[in-house]
């Protein structure tokens, strides 16, 4: 090989072709953006509603507070106020970390119904397209999926493509939390799936709440389905760099930071949302335990203790996943780092024996859920490593990483 093969210049441009070979291979899988969503600002009208109202002849503090300030203002209030509080305002409560969650779930209530009977007026609207009509009304029934008796949605936004969080199990009472953080492709209408059920935000929590449930039924759990943050549309630049994970690893921080009560909190981030678990577990507090990535593109560091986080990292990888051929390296903003998977990167590897390709990590019966239920539950010895070994169960103090001499 010539010494212009080896030049730096030509590796560049070689690992930049890699990158676009992929984009493009991936864009072809399934990894399509959706358009042609309307843009509203429902939840920025009920803040700013909020910010000139009062209660008891008291101005509302800031939505933005911190959470303890908000509980604080919450708990000095009666029942009938609060109540009176999630109608006048549903959205501005439905996502104020430091709100009661029970109000919450009944304020975005009240938002989901009101959202839905704005979509069931866009499909009878003759100024619409037909396939504007038919985008309401898929919108219209996913509205009302999310209102069945007994859901709890912690969080909703009906703005462009739309968010959502919801809770499975008994948030206040619970002794160990799991967040499940999705990666592209994620929004409203995505958000639960009939068809490849797992491979959806609301399939893989409650997979792993009745996984948990198994794995320790004395252990009170709770599991956060969380798309709560604006994921990338397909494979395009967004994908490729970690402007919208900064912006999710806000939200992501601030969620955890509302949660009620003390109990341990565990993370589990499949492929982009890995990224969002990465850029936010710097500024994570102590109480989040577990940071357990699937199908990870990258974290956004070189290795598990370059993340800056007293947390336990996790990572598996199955066989058959196509995240193994992207390129896992960072250069001038494109792409998310070392390969969570590398010996380098000094993560516990944990088997994913039985998952499904790239989407099915949540799938019932496979390696990949019992390991994450056993990590939820607190059960860190009984998972299951990699490589048949006990490596990833060596040193199980918080922060400490498997590999690590």
């Amino acid at each position: 090989m010539t010494s212009f093969d080896t030049s730096p210049q030509l590796n560049v441009w070689r690992m930049l072709l890699a990158l676009a070979v992929v984009f493009v291979m991936l864009a072809t899988t399934g990894w399509t953006a959706m358009r042609g969503h309307r843009t509203t600002t429902e939840l920025a009208a009920s803040l700013s509603a909020w910010e000139h109202g009062s209660v008891a002849g008291h101005r509302l503090p800031d939505p933005d507070a911190a959470p303890g300030l908000l509980a604080g203002f919450f708990a000095t209030l009666t029942e009938g106020q609060q109540v009176s509080l999630a109608r006048r305002y549903p959205l501005a409560v439905g996502n104020m970390n430091g709100a009661p969650v029970q109000l919450r779930y009944q304020a975005n209530r009240i938002a989901l119904g009101k959202a839905r009977r704005v979509e069931l007026g866009r499909m009878r609207d003759k100024r619409l397209t037909s396939s504007g009509q038919y985008l309401a009304g898929r919108r219209m029934h996913r509205l009302e999926s999310l209102m069945e008796p007994g859901r709890q949605i912690l969080a909703f936004d009906p703005d462009g493509s739309g968010r959502v969080a919801e809770v499975l199990g008994d948030l206040d009472k619970a002794e160990r939390v799991s967040v499940v953080v999705p990666g592209v492709d994620t929004d409203l209408l995505t958000f639960q799936r009939t068809n490849r059920r797992h491979s959806a935000p609301a399939g893989m929590a409650g997979a792993l709440y009745e996984a948990e449930r198994e794995a320790s039924p004395s252990t009170r759990t709770a599991v956060i389905a969380w798309a709560d943050y604006t994921a990338p549309s397909g494979l395009g630049m967004d994908a490729a760099t970690a402007l919208r994970a900064e912006a999710g690893a806000v939200r992501l921080n601030a969620l955890v930071r509302a949660l009620p009560g003390r109990a341990p909190v565990s993370l589990f981030c499949h492929s982009y949302g890995s990224v969002v678990c990465g850029v936010a577990a710097r500024s994570l507090p102590a109480r989040v335990a577990d940071i357990a990535v699937a199908g990870s593109p990258g974290m956004r560091a070189e290795s598990a203790s370059g993340l800056g986080t007293g947390a336990r990292v996790w990572a598996m990888r199955d066989a058959d996943d196509w995240i193994e051929d992207v390129p896992h390296l960072e250069l001038g903003g494109l792409g998310h780092g070392a390969d969570p998977m590398s010996a380098e990167f000094g993560a516990r590897v944990l088997s994913a024996r039985d998952a499904q390709g790239h989407a099915g990590y949540f799938v019932p019966g496979t390696d990949s859920l019992r390991n994450f239920a056993e990590i939820g539950t607190g059960a860190y010895r009984a998972v299951d490593c990699a490589d048949d070994t006990d490596l990833c169960r060596t040193d199980l103090s918080v922060g400490a990483s498997a590999g690590r001499a």
